[in-house]
């Protein structure tokens, strides 16, 4: 995915840190916009269009989930992505539900978030083209048709999926061969990640395998403690 000219709304309180990402990422071909609090990045994400937010978490006057929230209100599709120091489950969660697409931990590995970026920047792409055009995916030798929830091998009776497996195999098509976090589906799909929540998407996980093991080719990888990978060997 081309960096070039893609720009970010980087809100960040600390003034070292910040001022060196954004150093970083403008080495990187992205415009940088940088905001030192919550506040000041909702009055400069009026103003500008961008292709990405990325959020510190703990920010005085406005903290990142309140931002993120009040960015969704304007902006349901721009891609967030959270900076914190929180490692808590809980907090993970929070994220995820106040709208955001990643989230890294401080520290953190600067290519390793270029490299969301770039997934991100490229999932954004096909699932804007997906929810405006597309609703019929290739999965292989399978067709899948969101629309009908409608999953056909070849020439054979297509199968009809439930409205759960039509939409996480929809998600799946949509990060393929690329990590689809497992909060991120069970917030979207499930609305909630508890225990029961897991444990059901599970299930739906070993359904789907079950449906595409006529195509040897096509394989859902489990990410152990992180998500799943819908992989498709050409």
């Amino acid at each position: 995915m081309e960096t070039v000219n893609k720009k970010i709304l980087l809100v960040e309180d600390d003034p070292n840190f910040g001022s060196i990402l954004k150093d970083y990422l403008v080495m990187n071909d992205f415009d940088v916009v940088l905001a030192k609090n919550g506040m000041e990045g909702f009055e400069k994400f009026k103003k500008e269009d961008f292709d990405v937010c990325i959020l510190d978490v703990m920010m005085p006057y406005k903290d990142g989930f309140t931002l993120a929230k009040e960015i969704r209100e304007k902006n349901e599709q721009v891609p967030i992505v959270f900076l914190t120091a929180k490692t808590m489950k809980e907090d993970v969660l929070a994220g995820y539900k106040a709208g955001a697409d990643d989230y890294l931990n401080k520290p953190f590995d600067s290519e390793v978030l270029l490299l969301k970026l770039k997934a991100i920047l490229q999932r954004k792409s096909v699932a804007t083209q997906a929810d405006s055009k597309q609703f019929e995916f290739t999965i292989g030798d399978f067709n899948l048709n969101s629309k009908l929830r409608f999953l056909q091998f070849k020439s054979e009776e297509p199968i009809k999926l439930s409205p759960k497996e039509n939409e996480l195999l929809r998600m799946l098509s949509l990060h393929e061969n690329d990590l689809m976090p497992r909060e991120l589906a069970l917030t979207k799909i499930w609305r909630d990640d508890n225990y029961f929540t897991s444990r059901s998407m599970d299930v739906y996980i070993a359904k789907l395998r079950k449906y595409l093991k006529q195509d040897p080719n096509v394989e859902i990888i489990n990410i152990h403690g992180e998500g799943f990978r819908l992989v498709i060997n050409s």
